[in-house]
């Protein structure tokens, strides 16, 4: 595995852009908070088919990160699990979007009372390097499965695939939808201070 490859002027790029796109993303997701099942689809698609465009470059760059990362490794243990989250809520989107009944007590008949599921806002996703496709792309899908923006910070000691993610990124939507950021701790740290709606971090302490 690499060191961190990141100089401190990429680094302070990255500050000032993680600045830029929340605002941006804030702005969007006020303006669209909720889409209907077909668009929520298009997006999943847009990623799958993004992801599917780059796999080659992802394996390739996966095992020059990781020294000689197999490539079955890299395909069952990173790629098809994502692939296969995308297939599982595309065919299950429209049953998740309905309101969840639940029970009224006697005392309130004849109301009625229901959960309706409704998205967050701008969400953060801040990757670890052992996992990075699964674990990036993976919490993406459920943000764009319920309208959500989504701001992902990659891990500065996977550069390459970095690289890679930020072209199915960039191939696949607006950055006002979806951003990723790489860089070092002290991009990590200044992301994980953002008011973000909720914020997914997969790590240890």
């Amino acid at each position: 595995m690499a060191d961190n490859l990141y100089t401190k002027e990429h680094d302070e790029e990255q500050v000032s852009l993680i600045n830029n796109v929340l605002k941006s993303q804030q702005d969007a997701f006020d303006k669209e908070r909720f889409s209907n099942a077909e668009s929520r689809i298009k997006d999943l698609r847009l990623l799958k088919s993004a992801i599917l465009k780059y796999q080659d470059s992802l394996v390739e760059a996966l095992s020059i990160d990781f020294g000689c990362r197999s490539i079955d490794d890299s395909k069952i243990a990173d790629i098809m699990p994502t692939i296969m989250g995308i297939n599982y809520s595309i065919k299950r989107i429209k049953k998740w979007m309905k309101p969840s009944k639940r029970h009224v007590g006697l005392m309130f008949q004849p109301a009625k009372a229901y959960v309706a599921y409704q998205p967050l806002g701008v969400v953060g996703i801040i990757t670890p390097w052992n996992y990075p496709v699964f674990l990036a792309l993976g919490p993406l899908t459920t943000c764009l499965l319920y309208t959500n923006r989504a701001m992902i910070k990659m891990s500065e000691f996977t550069p390459e695939t970095n690289k890679v993610i930020g072209q199915i990124i960039s191939t696949a939507f607006s950055e006002d939808k979806v951003c990723m950021f790489d860089g070092g701790p002290s991009v990590a740290a200044h992301f994980s201070k953002q008011a973000f709606d909720h914020l997914i971090f997969t790590g240890s302490t």
